[in-house]
């Protein structure tokens, strides 16, 4: 079997000859440290994206199969974004930054997490008018210019050979459509206080703002499916919740987004994609049913975290339906080997129940230490 085949069958319940070692890629501070510890080159380190020809090398040699999710593209996001440029240069040497979305963000110089939000330039409906509805207007080269991942590291682009690339259904690893976000990038734009508020002052603006980004998904979609390609899982991005619960309220949630998530879902099934996978961090467990409700029917990455997240309670609850890719604890790669050995074996009982692909719970962060990435690979692949 190929990995494709491995990731299929695995989701669907299927016989299989052996689990696929899957990451998630590397915060970009991880890769900095193995440079200079001599593991790879200063100019890989810089270099690598989620999939380029550095990732694949990478992958190769820590004894991963492949980097979870491979998808091509369809741009559902500001078309163009905004031009990136200082707003304010403080004292200690920090910056305000309006970025690609429009939002204003303070940016530390020693900082490797996510900026923090100083101001939002979505606001309102007039700003809505000014700086964004357009900017969500549908057009083709929202795929058409986008890049095919043709395996070995290497992308072409869609109207340049990568529509007939996925027509021929030729590759040996699994591939998704990445449909993007339906509340991730509205939250992102406005902020979590900002949609908040916006739900209960300007309800009608509200409902536009997430029927125009569902809108440009579905058309997205529909053109992508339209072309007679062949790919294996649809993903989407969101990042909605964090360790207590969600971001959004669960009912607005179910109300308002559940059914844009059906649309797809229901386009994805009938050009024979099953697998619908989505990708948000923090404790999901009361957004988790409806996004079941309407067809997306894989998670990931199954954050560990201070919650302890794992398929298991969600299987007892939902039954099969329920898949899973991720639920690795990450940080055990800084530990030692014994700590990865009692992980694998925390593992092992969750494989057993079907439908589940271990995988690192997040990017591989700065503490882990290559010589026991590469162990845990290696004890993944020997056990299972």
């Amino acid at each position: 079997m190929n990995n494709r085949e491995r990731l299929l069958a695995i989701l669907n319940y299927q016989d299989y000859d052996r689990m696929p070692i899957v990451h998630f890629g590397y915060w970009r501070e991880t890769l900095e440290k193995w440079a200079d510890e001599g593991h790879l080159s200063h100019e890989d380190a810089k270099a690598w994206g989620d999939g380029n020809p550095i990732c694949q090398k990478l992958t190769e040699m820590l004894g991963f199969d492949f980097n979870y999710p491979s998808t091509a593209a369809a741009n559902s996001g500001l078309q163009p974004g905004f031009e990136t440029k200082v707003i304010k240069e403080l004292p200690d040497g920090s910056k305000h930054i309006l970025d690609g979305s429009g939002v204003i963000v303070l940016q530390s110089p020693e900082a490797g997490s996510i900026p923090a939000e100083i101001e939002h330039t979505l606001v309102d409906r007039e700003s809505w008018e000014k700086h964004y509805k357009w900017r969500f207007e549908w057009n083709e080269s929202r795929i058409t210019d986008n890049m095919v991942n043709i395996g070995s590291g290497k992308f072409i682009k869609w109207s340049k050979g990568g529509k007939e690339f996925l027509q021929r259904n030729e590759r040996n690893y699994p591939l998704g459509y990445f449909a993007g976000s339906l509340y991730g990038l509205f939250r992102n734009i406005v902020g979590v206080v900002g949609s908040s508020y916006m739900m209960l002052d300007d309800p009608e603006l509200y409902d536009e703002i997430l029927m125009t980004f569902a809108e440009l998904t579905y058309k997205n979609a529909e053109y992508f499916f339209s072309s007679g390609i062949n790919i294996d899982f649809v993903h989407y991005w969101e990042d909605i919740c964090f360790k207590n619960g969600p971001l959004v309220m669960p009912d607005v949630f179910a109300e308002k987004v559940g059914p844009n998530y059906k649309r797809i879902s229901d386009l994805a099934n009938e050009h024979g994609v099953n697998i619908i996978s989505l990708d948000c961090d923090g404790c999901i467990d009361t957004l988790l049913p409806i996004w079941l409700e309407n067809g997306v029917n894989t998670m990931f990455p199954i954050e560990v975290g201070t919650w302890k997240a794992s398929i298991a309670p969600w299987r007892e609850q939902y039954g099969k339906e329920l898949r899973g890719i991720g639920g690795m604890n990450k940080n055990v790669l800084a530990l030692d080997k014994a700590a990865i050995d009692t992980e694998i074996e925390r593992l092992r009982p969750l494989i057993a129940l079907g439908g589940f692909i271990p995988c690192p719970d997040h990017r591989i962060p700065p503490d882990a230490k290559w010589d026991l990435v590469k162990y845990y690979a290696q004890r993944m692949r020997e056990e299972f």
